[in-house]
């Protein structure tokens, strides 16, 4: 006997209980004058095909709305937040605190408020940027108990410990282009990162890295890594904490890296996005996008893996330095 039980409520035009089905429904929205699509759920009776008002789903779709909106607008999610606390440790109010806001304000974005654009980069950044997050506290210790300060800086200390035990492939990477490099802005090791990425995939059948880009206005951007670095704007990186010492790459993985840094590393930020906004991943994924329009939709990997291929295949290449045909050919299509 079958366990399945039916969806039952009151139709108000059928004047019963009825059962109902749920549809996904693509709606338009607009919130604070920025127009965006969520997918909806909405129910409809069996028996009329009229709507139906369903109090769960009217919540759910609330949430798909916030999210959506955020998503639109860059603001950060309330889980994200949540995260936040919960990472320092530290209690909402003394947090609120420290990032030198009321004290209700943390516990106002937790309850739903949407935040301003400018309160939700302070939110993004520390959430990965911890010494940042110590140099808010710094600022604002003397609005908390000295309890709630050593408690921050207790779990920042632990915070930065468990990331060295655990640091990603892409830092690694990122010190090594640092490294051979000199001098990088954000925006061309955004690039750099994109390119090392693809052609290791095209020589070495997997990717350097887990990390997803996505397509930005100015090309393929991988989001934590532009957050940890965007202070430098058009400058150079000069991260001091960077200890150079602690880089886990193959030799492989490190003569690959090195070809990308002779064929790629020698032209602006700006040549790199423009070779970027010239090729197939970044264009068919801003397809149906303006110039200008922002956009956190991800570069699938499978988009990065078959134009790899497609460009190794086209110019023949055998091993990493022949990347230098490409990035020449490359540079003269977009001048």
């Amino acid at each position: 006997m079958s366990d399945y039980q039916p969806q039952k409520t009151f139709c108000p035009e059928c004047r019963k209980e009825v059962e109902y089905q749920i549809e996904d429904s693509v709606e338009k929205k607009e919130v604070r004058g920025l127009e965006f699509e969520y997918t909806a759920e909405r129910a409809y009776c069996n028996e009329c095909g009229a709507e139906i008002f369903i109090p769960e789903l009217h919540d759910q779709n609330l949430q798909k709305i916030d999210n959506a909106y955020r998503e639109k607008a860059g603001i950060i999610k309330v889980p994200e937040i949540k995260e936040i606390v919960e990472q320092y440790n530290t209690g909402k109010r003394p947090l609120s605190l420290l990032l030198g806001w009321g004290e209700t304000t943390l516990t106002r974005y937790l309850d739903g408020d949407i935040p301003s654009k400018s309160y939700s980069e302070t939110l993004k950044k520390v959430k990965d940027d911890y010494g940042y997050m110590r140099q808010l506290a710094e600022e604002n210790k003397d609005k908390v108990s000295d309890k709630a300060f050593k408690g921050l800086i207790e779990a920042i200390k632990d915070l930065q410990n468990n990331e060295l035990k655990t640091e990603k492939k892409i830092d690694s990477v990122i010190k090594y282009l640092l490294k051979e490099l000199g001098e990088v802005t954000p925006l061309a090791l955004q690039k750099l990162l994109y390119y090392s990425q693809g052609f290791y995939k095209t020589f070495y059948d997997e990717f350097l890295f887990d990390n997803d880009c996505e397509a930005w206005v100015h090309g393929p951007v991988y989001k934590e890594i532009y957050f940890k670095y965007r202070d430098y704007g058009y400058n150079p990186i000069e991260d001091k904490s960077i200890k150079f010492e602690n880089i886990n790459l193959t030799e492989a993985e490190e003569e690959l890296l090195d070809s990308v840094i002779d064929n790629f590393g020698c032209y602006s930020a700006k040549t790199l996005e423009k070779m970027t906004h010239s090729e197939r991943p970044w264009r068919l994924t801003r397809k149906n996008l303006k110039p200008e329009e922002k956009s956190n939709e991800i570069i699938r990997k499978n988009l990065i893996e078959d134009y790899f291929r497609d460009v190794n295949n086209k110019y023949q290449m055998l091993n990493v330095e022949d990347i230098n045909d490409y990035s020449e050919e490359l540079f003269v299509k977009i001048k």
